[in-house]
């Protein structure tokens, strides 16, 4: 069974076949066992009123966490249950365009960005933040995925 699924209802995004192998290759690197988690690949639409509902903030954005293991009625079972990650195509496509990278990069980057939340990982300080995206800018780097 797989770690993890991604879903798309949106259209064809030839990128996400990559993505998928870069996330296996995080899971080793990481090593994360027994423990499941979603990517949902949604618009900007969507993704503004999943802000709204849940964050209560009125605006899209490129990624949400939705980290199970801070309810603790999931931290009994045999395997953990991660959580799932909502990633705006719309913004993806924004962001690559912006930071002149590819839209592989920044799917990658939202996905292991994703799921270092829901492991745990937080931006929430400065030293918090350089852990984070120092072990973000690793895991793409080795794979060989680069600005």
């Amino acid at each position: 069974m797989d770690k993890f699924e991604i879903f798309n209802d949106l259209y064809e995004i030839k990128e996400l076949d990559e993505v998928k192998k870069f996330l296996e290759y995080c899971i080793k690197k990481l090593k994360i066992e027994d423990a499941y988690f979603n990517i949902i690949i949604v618009d900007n639409e969507k993704i503004h009123e999943i802000n709204k509902t849940y964050r209560n903030i009125d605006r899209e954005t490129d990624v949400i966490s939705f980290a199970l293991e801070d309810d603790k009625s999931f931290i009994d079972l045999d395997v953990r249950i991660l959580g799932d990650i909502y990633i705006s195509i719309d913004k993806a496509k924004e962001q690559a365009e912006n930071y002149n990278h590819s839209l592989l990069r920044e799917l990658s980057f939202l996905s292991i960005h994703g799921l270092l939340h829901l492991l745990g990982y937080d931006h929430m300080n400065e030293e918090d933040e350089k852990v984070m995206f120092n072990l973000q800018k690793e895991l793409l780097d080795e794979y060989g995925i680069r600005r």
